[in-house]
């Protein structure tokens, strides 16, 4: 099932691509290209799950205070406490629907981006090539000529611990919440530490997948910061209404009244009083 409805229209997206690079120039016949230009198309598709998975952050915030209180009220009573969990879900599946969603592709894509670099492309996995997509024969698997795309590199699992990294610190200036000092160093430092260890033993194409779909990621969030930093300063400088006087308005104050605007030649009025 994964093979077929998965695997192999990846696969086979991928391998168009590199021969219609090769169709245009042989220069451009480079698997690497190839897959920073799937990556990008991935992303694209994917967007809407970004965008549906930043709303749902401020939910899952709130699912897991609900959780983490529903867990001490009811500590000693685990099938209570069950029930309140499967309730908290249910209340907010969009948020837990974008995030396993999310989980999952990103889970597909490594298994499938693992395989596609391991075998697939040195030609074990040509016979899933549709009649429409011609077979390469031999595929260029150096990326500029220097990186082996089908083995690990340090440089490119380096560049891609950073990526991590810049990506982390964007994502906490643009966080409405305040991010403790723990889930910085989780974030910011053990993450691209722990997976610069656990990438190096992958094939360099998935780092180049990785790479560019970090990129993606740093350029949206530097866009929606200048967004937000911009309309912020918009906010700060730009001239508040004036706020109305309380009482008589500006007409009724200047208007003398009847009695004090009409002459008493007669002197009646300074009489009566």
């Amino acid at each position: 099932m994964f093979e077929h409805y998965i695997y192999q229209p990846f696969f086979n997206i991928l391998v168009g691509l590199y021969e219609i690079l090769g169709s245009i120039s042989p220069d451009l016949a480079d698997m690497g290209i190839a897959v920073i230009i799937f990556s990008i198309v991935i992303r694209i598709i994917l967007f809407p799950l970004t965008i549906m998975g930043e709303r749902s952050e401020e939910e899952k915030r709130k699912i897991v205070a609900r959780i983490e209180e529903a867990r001490n009220l009811y500590s000693h009573e685990p099938i209570r406490l069950r029930a309140e969990i499967k309730t908290i879900m249910h209340a907010n599946a969009r948020s837990v629907i974008a995030t396993t969603a999310n989980l999952a592709i990103g889970l597909a894509i490594i298994i499938m981006l693992y395989r596609i670099f391991t075998t697939g492309l040195e030609g074990a996995d040509f016979y899933l090539l549709y009649d429409f997509v011609p077979n390469p024969g031999t595929i260029n698997l150096m990326f500029l000529g220097k990186y082996d795309l089908s083995h690990t590199n340090a440089t490119l699992n380096l560049i891609q611990s950073i990526m991590i990294f810049v990506v982390e610190v964007l994502a906490a200036l643009r966080s409405p919440f305040p991010i403790s000092r723990k889930d910085k160093a989780i974030l910011q430092i053990f993450l691209p530490i722990g997976s610069f260890i656990i990438f190096m033993f992958l094939p360099a194409g998935k780092k180049i997948f990785m790479i560019t779909t970090l990129a993606f990621s740093a350029i949206y969030h530097v866009i929606k910061l200048l967004q937000e930093w911009s309309q912020k300063l918009i906010d700060k400088y730009s001239p508040r209404p004036l706020a109305e006087p309380q009482g008589l308005t500006l007409t009724e104050a200047s208007t003398p009244s009847v009695s004090e605007g009409r002459s008493d030649p007669t002197g009646t009025n300074k009489v009566l009083q």
